[in-house]
């Protein structure tokens, strides 16, 4: 697959770069309605936050606005697809081909957002040389053979919490740029490497502190 070069933003803050994809995903509904303009004001409404904020987290794009009008519906839709990077298509390499992994193999939407998941790997011998999804499972031996051959420079972490650092030492060794870390454990990389950190248990630890703080205000 052709590698395209992703724009570089920068100076945006995370906060804003995180509500974007939700302002995107509201502008896809509208437009699928037959919307042309959208208010800030329907947006904030929409995300729970203030106009102004809003406002100043488009700023950081290209998206103009029309005074008593708003937002053309599309252009939001075109340039914030563009200016968040799906449009282009990063290839990436899954380590822990589990329920978890297996998952995310699944997840034919990603390649919507631009990510690309070219190849799997693990060390069970139930699902090394299977294919998921189409997805091949490589033995983890093979990593650094087809990090040289296919130059994924996206690396998904799925493993059991205590092998994560082993893992992300290989990518980073063979030339993964950024890591998807979806163990609870904290990973260390050099300042170079992108990582995020999502955690499903963590989460669901959140969920749960809500539900029994909000009972416990009721009694």
């Amino acid at each position: 697959m052709v590698q395209i070069s992703r724009k570089v933003v920068s100076a945006v803050p995370e906060p804003s770069l995180r509500r974007m994809p939700a302002y995107l995903a509201f502008s896809e509904g509208l437009l699928k309605k037959g919307q042309e303009f959208v208010s800030s004001t329907q947006i904030a409404k929409y995300m729970n936050v203030d106009p102004t904020q809003v406002t100043k987290d488009l700023s950081y794009t290209s998206i103009v606005g029309k005074t008593r009008v708003g937002y053309e519906v599309k252009a939001m839709v075109d340039i914030l697809s563009d200016f968040l990077g799906f449009t282009a298509m990063d290839q990436a390499f899954l380590v822990g081909a589990g329920s978890l992994g297996s998952a995310l193999l699944h997840d034919d939407g990603l390649e919507n957002f631009g990510l690309d998941i070219v190849a799997a790997f693990d060390v069970a011998p139930n699902v090394v040389g299977k294919k998921i999804n189409d997805i091949e499972v490589f033995h983890i031996d093979q990593f650094r053979d087809l990090a040289q051959e296919m130059k994924a420079i996206i690396g998904i972490i799925t493993v059991p919490a205590e092998y994560a650092q082993s893992v992300a030492d290989l990518m980073v060794a063979w030339g993964v740029k950024a890591i998807w870390n979806f163990t609870p454990a904290r990973i260390r990389v050099p300042d170079d490497i992108v990582v995020q950190n999502t955690s499903l248990y963590a989460n669901l630890a959140i969920i749960f502190n809500k539900i029994y703080t909000d009972k416990e205000k009721t009694i």
